[in-house]
């Protein structure tokens, strides 16, 4: 077994600290975190609206600069996976199953429910809720696992560091990240990591089992969901058994097939025009308003306000809190890639493709609420299969989410024993199956728990507030490697701006 460093032993107390209360006291422990999360978003709101955008411009300056062409490798080294497989891996494990949860949801809550300045239900909340979905769903989510995943990647492939976060910070920091400093912020990923996979899995099972109540006959029940992370697990943990180059890589493919599956179903069935309409429409709005949304605070309307912080800040922390498993993934699979291809691969393209997913979902789930079907009173694991039932062929567009779901479930907890078993053994790029099948129970239980007592949501608070401190090791990140870059990018002669020919 590879050596289990000091980060496994510490994020274990933590979090077994963390789910003690939860189980215990998890009216009390919910108030707490919840007190504690509407501080953050009302008092730092314009420090992540500041921070998100300003990594945005980050990422975009390398994919035009001359350091683009640097790769997150030793010179010439060729990528370890094929374009395709690649892209499946880091959009699996960066929105797959968020993508399914709110697809349709989300533009509904903008549209009837909880607008952002429109009449709820009026043609500008239509094009609005859009709009704002896009901006949540795109190039700032992405951004944050891009900037964080460049940068592991680029210490570990090219300068041969661990694949741990304290390693990207040593251009600024040295040694001391070889110490207790280091441990601390290694910890705090990995609590990171912990904490938001066990509530995806815990949310998860909720969403299976409300597709699962409308097939069948089966009661929404803790019982029923107890059973599903059973079998969920049994399954995630024998594909993390046979390797991210086996299980990881095919799972995603697979997930890529039926996310295709359903989508194309999905404008076939439902409102065709109206779909791509609303995508064409929509890109053109998001490009023409991102600026104004990137910075919009509302300061003087304290209704605008505090739909900003519900939405907008609360995922701007809710990304950033996801951004030590994500971008641990991405940036293992990503060895061999040049900045540029990166950038565009993780950036851009997953962007593009979110945009036309909302497109599908959220114009058909307006389409079918204008049309009568009322679906505001609904929870949000059952909006999907609402909106499904209101179409042609319901049962098969709710058997291929239903497996899309389980699939994507499988694969998110399967990226993620994968990244704690390589924080849990010094940045090991293959951890062993020991290690990872500890993480995968431990993983398990703490959702159990936590579904059994009620404190998933106290634990998804925990989430956002880790969210403030992490930001600040993400800035750090950033100006470690652009000194590390910009140094390596003096050695090699490439050039930010035209310059004479002169020999130096």
């Amino acid at each position: 077994m590879k050596k289990i460093s000091s980060v496994f032993w510490i994020t274990l107390a933590l979090v077994f600290v963390a789910v003690l209360y939860g189980a215990l006291a998890p009216e009390n422990f919910e108030s707490v975190t919840n007190n504690m999360k509407n501080f953050i978003t009302s008092s730092f709101g314009w420090y992540y609206l500041l921070v998100v955008t300003g990594i945005v411009l980050f990422c975009l300056f390398f994919i035009v600069s001359p350091m683009g062409q640097i790769t997150l490798g030793k010179p010439d080294e060729e990528p370890e996976y094929s374009r395709i497989s690649w892209f499946a891996m880091l959009f699996s494990a960066g929105m797959g199953i968020g993508l399914v949860f709110w697809g349709a949801a989300e533009p509904l809550s903008h549209f009837a429910i909880d607008t952002a300045t429109a009449e709820p239900g009026s043609k500008e909340a239509f094009r609005e809720s859009m709009r704002f979905t896009f901006f949540h769903w795109g190039i700032h989510a992405w951004g944050i696992y891009a900037v964080v995943a460049m940068s592991l990647a680029y210490f570990q492939f090219r300068k041969g560091e661990p694949g741990l976060v304290s390693s990207t910070l040593k251009p600024l920091f040295g040694k001391t990240m070889d110490g207790h400093t280091g441990t601390m912020i290694n910890v705090f990923a990995v609590f990171a990591t912990v904490v938001g996979v066990a509530t995806t899995l815990g949310f998860g099972a909720i969403q299976i089992n409300g597709g699962l109540a409308y097939l069948t006959d089966l009661p929404i029940s803790f019982p029923v969901q107890i059973v599903i992370i059973i079998v969920v697990t049994i399954l995630f943990i024998a594909s993390a058994w046979t390797g991210i180059g086996k299980g990881i890589k095919y799972l995603s493919n697979a997930n890529m097939v039926l996310a295709l599956i359903l989508m194309i179903l999905v404008i076939v069935l439902g409102p065709t025009m109206l779909i791509f309409d609303t995508f064409t429409d929509t890109i053109g709005s998001y490009l023409q308003n991102l600026p104004r949304m990137s910075f919009r605070a509302a300061p003087v309307d304290a209704g605008h306000r505090e739909w900003i912080n519900d939405w907008t800040i609360f995922y701007w922390a809710w990304w950033i809190s996801w951004a030590p498993f994500v971008g641990i993934f991405i940036a293992r699979v990503s060895r061999g890639r040049t900045i540029r291809e990166f950038l565009v691969g993780v950036l851009l393209l997953p962007t593009l493709i979110s945009f036309f997913w909302f497109s599908v979902f959220g114009a058909t789930a307006m389409d079918v609420q204008l049309k009568g079907t009322d679906l505001t009173n609904l929870l949000t694991e059952e909006t999907l299969f609402a909106v499904f039932d209101a179409m042609p062929l319901s049962m098969l567009l709710s058997i291929v989410a239903v497996l899309l779901i389980a699939v994507f479930f499988i694969t998110s907890a399967d990226s993620a024993t994968f990244v704690l078993g390589m924080q849990s053994t010094y940045g090991s790029l293959h951890p062993s199956n020991a290690v990872k099948l500890i993480w995968g129970v431990s993983l398990a239980a703490i959702a159990m728990i936590l579904l059994s007592s009620g404190g998933l949501n106290a634990l998804q608070n925990a989430l956002i507030i880790a969210a403030l401190p992490f930001s600040i090791i993400i800035i750090l990140m950033m100006f470690s490697f652009y000194k590390a870059l910009d140094k390596e990018r003096k050695e090699m002669g490439l050039m930010i701006r035209p310059y004479s020919k002169k020999k130096k």
